[in-house]
């Protein structure tokens, strides 16, 4: 159960293979794979197994046993598609807030709007769920009906009967950020990750992208093929990764694309990055492709083969270890970033792409724990002061675009006020540009940039 519990939190790459045997019975079918495949520790004696499960309990975390059923759920998750009416939730302590309606799904067919709070599902209060609880409640069989208790935006209380559809989350969000820097996040190493990537890229290129951060910060992993395809999406990306079998080990080639990422991408990870992210990030890092902002990753540098046995299920065992092509060892260690922080990557890695543009510019000391309700003052020594000129002057939400505020000098300082409260424990970059006069015709001869990290709340 513990296994099973565990790949549903992280996904693993998967090398497709099925060999067909006929032995006695499913156990001896298992024994028998595992000994001739099977690559790592085994805790106990594989002939004394009484069952499969037993069996999948002598080997690593990630190996296991699978139903039909539960094989296809596995592969599902890995392509992101559910049973439900197609919504994203969050816990509140009046209920479960609707933070996003997925298009076409049954909850945006029906009306509902993001900021509506489920009270109840089929009459059972939410208020002490967790968001687990509640969606496993608005789960079900497709073509079933669930029944929600809604306090809508409007603040009006209502009942709705849904209908559970089959529906798929997106795997790939983009958005153009401040600085024309095009952003990507990849959920899961999909099937269809490589035309996806793809397509983004290109997207954001007629926006008016001119460098990219790549987002795989959380994801879990999946299919291998898609690995070794992102990987051909970088420059200089000749390997994948070498696989360290029990007959030895070999070297992988990526497989290139036609589209191709920029050398100047950066790419975020976490310690939640796991499998095929690790190895795409081991093989750009090996190859100096891309730099990485980020926390170390999981550690999973293991591979996993699918096996079917004669009653239908679906053996997955641990078939060997990849290394990244400059033999950067992945498993149990994880990928150490190019670039170390401690909050969310994305601030510093839009922060270093909006100022590596500014060639002509000076950093400054920041601000830290800036009150996010507050106007907030910058010094600037007397010479600078006097030429600034307000409407150069920009506040930028890393990770975002400019932020509305009303610039103005007194003496010395620039005080700033944002024309709506700053988000707590987020990080903005104030830039004075140095193209614009002042009243008095004088032109700031070098521009100034600097960050500003805003309070916890």
């Amino acid at each position: 159960m513990l296994k099973k519990q565990l790949s549903a939190l992280l996904f693993f790459i998967l090398f497709l293979t099925i060999p067909f045997t006929t032995l006695a019975s499913p156990l001896e079918e298992a024994k028998q794979t595992v000994k001739d495949l099977y690559v790592g520790d085994i805790h106990g004696n594989v002939d004394k197994a009484t069952s499969i499960e037993a069996l999948m309990d002598m080997l690593d975390p990630y190996s296991t046993y699978f139903t039909k059923e539960e094989f296809e759920e596995y592969l599902n998750a890995i392509e992101l598609t559910s049973v439900g009416i197609g919504v994203v939730l969050e816990k509140k302590d009046t209920g479960i807030l609707i933070t996003q309606l997925i298009e076409g799904g049954s909850a945006q067919k029906s009306g509902l709007v993001v900021g509506d709070m489920i009270t109840a599902v089929d009459g059972t209060s939410t208020v002490p769920m967790t968001i687990d609880q509640a969606s496993s409640l608005i789960k079900g069989k497709e073509n079933t009906n669930v029944t929600l208790t809604l306090l809508s935006v409007d603040g009006t209380i209502l009942e709705k009967t849904l209908v559970r559809n089959a529906f798929s989350l997106p795997n790939v969000t983009t958005a153009l950020l401040y600085g024309d820097v095009g952003y990507i996040s990849l959920s899961s190493f999909s099937n269809d990750t490589a035309s996806l990537i793809s397509k983004a890229i290109t997207t954001l290129k007629k926006q008016g992208a001119k460098s990219f951060i790549l987002d795989l910060q959380n994801n879990g992993g999946g299919y291998v093929t898609a690995a070794e395809q992102l990987i051909g999406m970088f420059p200089n990306t000749k390997n994948a990764y070498k696989l360290k079998e029990s007959t030895g080990i070999s070297n992988v080639r990526a497989l290139q694309q036609a589209v191709k990422f920029p050398s100047n991408t950066k790419v975020l990870i976490n310690q939640l990055s796991a499998s095929s992210s690790e190895m795409t990030a081991a093989a750009l890092l090996d190859q100096k492709a891309a730099t990485l902002y980020g926390q170390k990753t999981y550690g999973k540098g293991s591979m996993q083969a699918f096996y079917e046995i004669s009653d239908g299920g679906i053996l997955k065992l641990t078939i060997g270890h990849f290394l990244g092509p400059a033999n950067t060892v992945i498993n149990n260690v994880g990928v150490k970033p190019n670039i170390v922080t401690t909050g969310n990557p994305l601030f510093r890695a839009h922060y270093d792409a909006i100022t590596s543009k500014l060639t002509n510019y000076k950093e400054q000391e920041g601000l830290k724990n800036v009150d996010v309700t507050k106007p907030f003052t910058v010094n600037f020594s007397k010479p600078v002061a006097d030429k600034i000129h307000i409407p150069s002057v920009e506040l930028v939400e890393l990770g975002g675009q400019v932020v509305q505020a009303t610039m103005t000098m007194e003496r010395n300082k620039l005080v700033v006020t944002p024309a709506k409260p700053l988000v707590a424990k987020t990080e903005y970059a104030l830039i004075v540009h140095p193209k614009n006069k002042n009243n008095n015709g004088q032109t700031l001869q070098q521009g100034i940039y600097l960050p500003i990290q805003t309070a916890n709340k």
